[in-house]
């Protein structure tokens, strides 16, 4: 679904911020034409300060919707997010969105949707999940990070957690465990895959999901300075449509979901 007609740009007030992890906080806001507009996979592009410095918005998924309440997952990286997670509630902050498309979710020929999450990627899966089981479809969870510390299942369920230094769940990555119980996730139907987090997680998804033809949808993350399409700072090179080559489009535009068969590897 495109939201081009619904998109506005919103004064918010920070209502509450939570920090859930090592530099990771969940902030949320109310703003009732967001929520009510919202689809999972869509993004907010934030302002983060009425000054100059950071000059570009932020995009972040939005996490989950309750009532008029919108929340988001930031991760402390830069100047930007720094700021953003240290503000505290009460603080305004400049919203515009839903923007982007959203995850495609309502066809018919799946049974099991497999949410899989790299680290912060998680961000989107909340309301992707709730989404789903509300039209009576099975859920997994795979959540993968370097350690304990860096797997965020706030909010989930039917959570099977992967570490590459082993100190969480199965020891590897979340693709090693995808690929070492797919026939068990696979017993009660078709599936369909779900995924959100670094690039080189995503691609190896996509390599095994063609390998096996199995539906899969990717969230990808890039630097949006406006989130409309006006700055061409979100540039992504992908396969064509008709597989003919490659293009290059705008993610905030025929993004940030996208069929992972259009990922190159």
């Amino acid at each position: 679904m495109r939201t081009e007609s619904l998109i506005a740009d919103h004064t918010v007030t920070i209502s509450s911020s939570t920090c859930i992890g090592p530099d990771v906080s969940r902030i949320s806001f109310r703003c009732p034409e967001i929520a009510g507009n919202a689809q999972p996979g869509n993004f907010v592009n934030i302002k983060i300060s009425p000054q100059n410095q950071p000059l570009l918005r932020r995009p972040f998924s939005i996490h989950y919707i309750d009532g008029d309440r919108v929340d988001i997952m930031a991760k402390s990286v830069g100047c930007g997010t720094a700021l953003l997670c240290g503000l505290t509630v009460g603080a305004e902050l400049q919203v515009l969105g839903p923007l982007g498309n959203a995850f495609s979710f309502d066809d018919p020929h799946y049974r099991t949707a497999l949410l899989v999450s790299g680290g912060i990627g998680t961000a989107p899966m909340r309301f992707l999940e709730k989404s789903i089981r509300a039209q009576g479809k099975n859920v997994r969870n795979i959540i993968g990070g370097r350690t304990r510390h860096d797997i965020r299942k706030e909010g989930l369920m039917d959570c099977l957690t992967a570490t590459e230094d082993g100190s969480a769940g199965y020891k590897g990555t979340a693709i090693d465990l995808l690929r070492d119980r797919f026939d068990d996730l696979c017993r009660s139907g078709p599936v369909r895959i779900y995924a959100c987090g670094p690039n080189p997680m995503l691609k190896a998804l996509a390599e095994f999901c063609r390998n096996r033809n199995v539906p899969c949808e990717v969230s990808l993350e890039s630097v949006m300075g406006c989130g409309i399409g006006i700055c061409y700072g979100c540039t992504v090179e992908v396969r064509s449509l008709d597989n003919s080559g490659t293009s290059t489009i705008l993610l905030c535009q025929e993004g940030p979901v996208l069929d992972a068969e259009r990922l190159l590897f």
